[in-house]
């Protein structure tokens, strides 16, 4: 997993030239911790996408500037945009089908609604 920060962001996500999944977290957060290992699973069941995380205490800045106002929060970039956000804990299936959504699409359309 990429440690991200304000100085290594373009190079690691925004140029990444595959879908990047960016967890932003605090080591204070319970729905963060809970989270973390649902990201380490997938990040080893998707070879072909960046994953990164975002200390948000460590890096105010970056976190300011992607509007990340609760953690966790996990934004799906994908040429240097944004295509989808998960904001609190979810479920390894609901990240899991963001992911498949998105990660070898070049048109981002919404994704439908998941029931």
């Amino acid at each position: 997993m990429t440690v991200v920060n304000y100085a290594n962001f373009e190079s690691e996500v925004a140029n990444a030239g595959c879908l990047a999944v960016v967890d932003f977290w605090a080591d204070w957060c319970g729905p963060c911790k809970m989270l973390s290992p649902i990201i380490d699973e997938l990040e080893q069941q998707y070879p072909d996408v960046k994953f990164c995380k975002v200390n948000v205490d460590e890096e105010q800045a970056l976190a300011r500037e992607f509007n990340v106002a609760s953690i966790p929060t996990v934004l799906f970039i994908k040429d240097k945009m944004i295509v989808n956000a998960s904001v609190g804990y979810r479920e390894k299936a609901d990240l899991a089908a963001i992911i498949d959504f998105y990660k070898d699409r070049t048109d981002y359309g919404h994704m439908p609604e998941q029931k």
